[in-house]
Parts: structure tokens; C-alpha cells; sequence
């Protein structure tokens, strides 16, 4: 029989282009102090739930979250990996400009297809869904009971449209919206992924100003 994986993606902490309305994909951005006590809150929810691997996006947003996560873990063997399929979408001549300045620099592009604009040098449908595919594969081999991945919002909302639409995921708009330190869980159980809960931000919760209604990517 096989051994029911429980993932739980979380999204980054509020980062400083998140509060200035920067578009980010690939470009380095720290956590702002609210970014950092969401990232510590969420290392709080996950005291209960003993996790077995943290995988974070490379990028500094993703890794301090991951860190605020880890720290709260009673579990010496516990190690964090960094993995580039966690990574944000890919954003090019998107990346550092505010929605404003887009805008005006591509009139053609709609908002809703910042993440599939198809504007050079920014990442290809093609190649985000491969980065799903090798994602799954990783949390699905070695049986892994807990494990976390720290990522992003654009990326985390693609990936659950992956898991619903497979390789047409691009097709369908996407219904998910994930803030900043939303947690979503995930389960898989021979090969098939059942969707528990999107965004929850529990953590957050009754505390004044915690919760990141900021969406950039």
C-alpha cells in the first residue's frame, strides 16, 4: 500500500517590491519587517506538524521564509533545499516595473496575462510546465511523509491549475489567489493529488495589518 505525501506550499513573506506594487518573476527582493513576523507566524502554524523536508525557491524572499519556517521545527536532521523548479515565473523585461509602467511599455498585454504574456524573454508556457512536472516528481519520489515547499505566488497558483488541467493549465484562467505567507495543502496517495485547502492565513488572523492583501508577482 502506498504511504499518503502531504505538501504544503507557502507563499513568501511580504517582500519590499511587494509593498512598493514591483513585478518581481527572478529579481531579488528581501522581506520587509512585516514580511519577516508573517514568516515567523507561519513557522509558529507549522509547530504541530512535523515536517520530514522544507524545499524553498532560491530566491531571498523564499529562502527567509523557509528559515522562519525551519527554526521552528524540533528536528535536527531536518534540512532545507534550495531548488530552482520552486521558483518564481520568469517575468524578463517585466521584472522591476510597477503595473503602471507595464502598462505603458506593452499596451497589448492584459493584466491577467502577466505570467503567460509571451513577450520575449520572459519564461514559456512550455518551460513552466515542465517545472511543474519535475516539481511533482520530486515531492512525489522517496516517499516523504511532511514535506514543505517555500515559493511564490504566481508559481504556486500555476501549479494548482497544473494539478487540475495537466499540460492545458495555460487555457483556463486561474481562480487561486495566494498572499503573502498563504499556505495551501496537498496530498498525494498513488499518484493522485487532492487539493485540501488553498491560501489559508490562519496565522494571520486578528492581528492588525498582518494580513498582505499584495498579489505582484
Amino acid at each position: 500500500m502506498d504511504t499518503e505525501q502531504t505538501v504544503y506550499f507557502i507563499r513568501h513573506g511580504q517582500s519590499e517590491a511587494n509593498k512598493q506594487g514591483i513585478i518581481q518573476g527572478h529579481a531579488e527582493f528581501p522581506l520587509t519587517d512585516l514580511g519577516e513576523t508573517q514568516a515567523t507566524l507561519a513557522g509558529e502554524w507549522f509547530t504541530g506538524i512535523k515536517l520530514n523536508r522544507i524545499i524553498t525557491s532560491d530566491l531571498q524572499r523564499a529562502s527567509d521564509t523557509a528559515k522562519a519556517i525551519s527554526r521552528h521545527q524540533k528536528n535536527d536532521a531536518l534540512k532545507t533545499e534550495r531548488n530552482l523548479l520552486a521558483r518564481e515565473v520568469g517575468l524578463g523585461p517585466l521584472e522591476g516595473k510597477t503595473r503602471e509602467e507595464m502598462g505603458s511599455l506593452f499596451p497589448e498585454m492584459k493584466p491577467e496575462q502577466l505570467l503567460t504574456s509571451g513577450i520575449s524573454g520572459t519564461e514559456t508556457v512550455d518551460a513552466i510546465t515542465r517545472r511543474c512536472q519535475l516539481l511533482e516528481q520530486t515531492l512525489t519520489e522517496g516517499g516523504v511523509a511532511e514535506t514543505a515547499v517555500v515559493s511564490h505566488g504566481g508559481f504556486i497558483s500555476i501549479y494548482l491549475m497544473y494539478l487540475i488541467a495537466g499540460e492545458d493549465w495555460h487555457r483556463w484562467n486561474r481562480p487561486f489567489v495566494i498572499g503573502n505567507t498563504g499556505i495551501t495543502k496537498i496530498t498525494y496517495n498513488s499518484g493522485q493529488a487532492k487539493i485540501h485547502f488553498t491560501n489559508k492565513q490562519e496565522h494571520l488572523e486578528g492581528r492588525d495589518g498582518l494580513t498582505s492583501s499584495t498579489v505582484v508577482y
